[in-house]
């Protein structure tokens, strides 16, 4: 696989999905279609991968919940025994409270009219809570089912960069909107199309397009890396 360059006849998004479709089956579905939840998810276990923090996620349900109310009742050291799936468990406790402060004094607990707003102002709102930037913002109202966007993190971004699919750059909101820019007209306008895309392309970067060592003899895509 590669990155710096385009291959010479680059797949289309269509295809490339139902290749790793073929190759890998129906991805399970998103964790929660909640958007509070799915902001506890991205902040629950930093740095865990997805079996421990889907552990953790059900560990916090089962011993607090996942309402705000509920996190805001918790004490502290709870919640870090819960964090520490991942590392740095002091912090994630503290995001997790803050991020029960934030639904409960700014949005009375619900975000369900957030995502009623138009794609800017859902998008501004949902980035005052910890750990969710603009591309995180986009992933919480594609997995509610809210607006068909191409949501990507780092790892199904990894494998369009290095399909030719957009530029590499420094900066990684640069990199994200090049992507989406270079996939314009050939995405499909429903969300669970993108979300299995998405799941799919994430995938397929864990398991075979890694960061380091890509696994491109074993690739379904039939990519060099050089």
């Amino acid at each position: 696989m590669r990155s710096s360059q385009a291959p010479q006849s680059p797949l289309t998004f269509a295809e490339i999905i139902r290749i790793l479709l073929r190759h890998y089956g129906p991805p399970p579905p998103p964790i929660s279609t909640d958007a509070f939840e799915l902001i506890i998810w991205e902040n629950i276990a930093y740095l865990a991968n997805d079996r421990r923090r889907a552990s953790a996620f059900a560990e916090l349900k089962a011993r607090v919940g996942v309402e705000p109310e509920a996190i805001l009742r918790a004490d502290h050291r709870t919640l870090a025994d819960i964090a520490k799936a991942g590392i740095l468990a002091d912090v994630s406790a503290e995001k997790l409270l803050t991020a029960a402060k934030i639904a409960c004094e700014e949005f009375n607990s619900d975000l369900r009219p957030v995502l009623r707003h138009p794609l800017p102002q859902a998008k501004k709102m949902l980035r005052k809570f910890p750990g969710i930037g603009e591309p995180g913002a986009e992933k919480i109202l594609l997995f509610t089912g809210t607006y068909p966007i191409l949501a990507l993190e780092s790892n199904g971004l990894r494998v369009l960069l290095r399909l030719g699919y957009g530029k590499q750059d420094r900066n990684y909101v640069a990199s994200y909107r090049s992507a989406q820019a270079a996939l314009a007209g050939q995405l499909p306008g429903e969300c669970a199309a993108l979300i299995r895309a998405h799941r799919l392309l994430r995938r397929h970067a864990q398991e075979l397009c890694k960061f380091s060592k890509p696994r491109c003899n074993q690739c379904p895509l039939g990519c060099v890396n050089k």
